[in-house]
């Protein structure tokens, strides 16, 4: 069994919102997949369904966790050891934004790098679960990056941002049979990643 969790915040305010791509990402792969109808349990509004794939059919739980984005291990971790599962059992679709808009890379174990989901499930689960990051940018001055993914994609996002969400829900099989670095190269082939504005300065790191 996995589980895949999406960190947002709970509330229209927030829907839109870098910070909330995560939610996005679950909402499409519910939308992609059979998935059950989202209802409430572990502090999170969860969905269950069953992908085939190379290694066969297996049970997927999805949640996104309905407190705060800070505190989304909380939800993580309860469901976590619900269903007694390993933290590379664990896979968390999040924003980065140590990645430029439009790449996706996946990661398992390391910090939090600052982002207070991560550290939230860290505390949760220890540091080994599996990271499906979504870049969203930097804004070049670490002085706003809270207004900055606290704010709502612009309009031109739309390029890069609803091609990435079909991607990363197409894709899925290879993440299930736990094929990360296949699912990482499936993501971006689909999605291609836009060309650096070379007037921005943005981090790219993995």
């Amino acid at each position: 069994m996995l589980l895949l969790a999406g960190l947002g915040n709970p509330g229209e305010r927030y829907a839109r919102t870098r910070h909330n791509v995560g939610w996005m990402a679950a909402d499409a792969i519910s939308d992609r997949w059979t998935f059950s109808p989202w209802r409430s349990r572990f502090q999170a509004l969860c969905c269950e369904g069953l992908l085939t794939t190379s290694a066969g059919e297996q049970r997927v739980w999805m949640i996104k966790p309905q407190g705060f984005y800070n505190e989304s291990g909380r939800s993580i971790g309860e469901a976590a050891k619900f269903f007694k599962l390993k933290p590379v059992d664990v896979i968390v679709f999040h924003d980065e934004i140590d990645l430029a808009p439009g790449r996706f890379r996946m990661k398992a174990g390391g910090g939090a790098a600052g982002n207070n989901g991560i550290r939230s499930t860290i505390a949760a689960l220890g540091p080994d679960f599996r990271r499906a990051r979504i870049g969203v940018g930097h804004p070049g001055d670490k002085d706003l990056v809270q207004s900055h993914v606290l704010s709502e994609f612009h309009k031109v996002d739309r390029q890069w941002l609803e091609p990435m969400l079909a991607a990363v829900a197409d894709a899925l099989p290879f993440a299930v049979a736990g094929e990360d670095e296949r699912y990482q190269a499936e993501v971006m082939r689909l999605a291609p990643a836009l060309k650096a504005d070379p007037r921005k300065s943005l981090r790219d790191r993995d």
